[in-house]
């Protein structure tokens, strides 16, 4: 089960465990799509993916910054945001692509970027 690292009334936020800085916001009640949401709701969704890019941006300095939403094997609503690396093990490629070496990432710790996420995401 993911960690979950933040909540209100229109989403949570989950760590996904992988090697690079990865989070999933998924949305409270279970949409299947963006359009079925509630004006507020699609208005939290986005505030909290732009924030959640902006931290990792600032926090990581990443080459680029993944944000993807498939849902086809969770059919609840959910977005994927993940600060990608030269260095990480499938740069260039999409983190569910080919493997394309054993990442040589030294990122600062999680916990800290968690941290500042609960700051901006509560203000």
């Amino acid at each position: 089960m993911s960690e979950k690292l933040y909540e209100n009334s229109y989403f949570y936020i989950l760590r996904e465990n992988a090697t690079i800085p990865w989070v999933k916001i998924f949305t409270q009640h279970p949409y299947k799509e963006l359009s079925d949401c509630d004006p507020e709701t699609q208005a939290a969704l986005l505030k909290a993916m732009l924030v959640v890019e902006e931290t990792m941006r600032f926090y990581y300095n990443p080459k680029k910054i993944n944000i993807a939403m498939f849902g086809n094997y969770v059919p609840h609503l959910h977005i994927h945001i993940m600060a990608r690396f030269e260095e990480d093990s499938h740069f260039p490629e999409s983190m569910w692509g080919v493997k394309q070496r054993e990442a040589t990432l030294f990122l600062p710790s999680f916990e800290n970027f968690v941290t500042i996420l609960h700051s901006k995401l509560a203000s």
